[in-house]
């Protein structure tokens, strides 16, 4: 399998935890998003994913006659549940129907609602397209952070729980989304105060390897 990324992704991030959870090393691609106009931009990678967005995971299989030898999986959400089929030890997704599709919704109010507003393409639409400054930038994503991740606390304390993590005493895709999430808004300055679960949740990952080698920093490609 070839793993095309970026040290700063959420995204690729959280490829990057289960990768690790799963115990699989894949062979590394990084492509800078912001050197020479953006590598991922470049047709080379355009051919692998028509978005120009990481990450991509291509994955070798069988040559059955037709002379293609891999196939393109994109989107992390998507990538991650292919690992969870395909390499079900540990699970990140639970066996009982109720408790997956909360997970998923859960994983999908930062996925689908929360991280697109800070994806890098719209930041530099603010900037080079509308003419808004770095302060308005980070505003922009402090409310749209802030308030996103005010809705996962909410939905952690509807649990009732005091587990270690989102859904209960493992990770799961839940966790696997919230870590890079509340990475990018310590990034981006956003309050956590009033999230004492979400901040719990995040040092009880942050105790694990497969955590703490997917962190930004420690990525061959990073940047102080």
């Amino acid at each position: 399998m070839i793993f095309h990324g970026y040290f700063r992704s959420s995204a690729a991030h959280r490829c990057r935890i289960a990768f690790n959870l799963k115990r699989i090393m894949p062979t590394r691609r990084d492509h800078h998003l912001l050197r020479s106009g953006g590598e991922q931009r470049q047709a080379s990678y355009a051919a692998i994913n028509p978005q120009s967005l990481v990450p991509a995971l291509e994955i070798p299989f069988e040559d059955s006659g037709n002379g293609k030898n891999d196939d393109v999986l994109t989107q992390s959400l998507a990538i991650i549940e292919w690992l969870d089929e395909v390499y079900p030890e540990p699970r990140l997704l639970p066996g009982d129907p109720l408790l997956r599709a909360q997970i998923r919704a859960f994983s999908q109010v930062i996925a689908c609602d929360i991280h697109p507003l800070q994806n890098l393409r719209v930041l530099q639409y603010l900037k080079n397209d509308l003419g808004h400054d770095q302060a308005d930038a980070d505003r922009w994503c402090q409310r749209w952070i802030g308030d996103g991740l005010a809705a996962c606390e909410a939905l952690l304390a509807r649990g009732g729980t005091t587990d270690k993590f989102c859904f209960g005493s493992t990770p799961t895709l839940a966790d696997i989304c919230l870590v890079p999430q509340v990475y990018s808004a310590k990034r981006f300055g956003v309050d956590l105060t009033e999230m004492p679960r979400i901040q719990a949740i995040f040092a009880s990952c942050e105790k694990l390897e497969a955590f703490q080698s997917a962190r930004p920093e420690n990525q061959p490609d990073a940047e102080s």
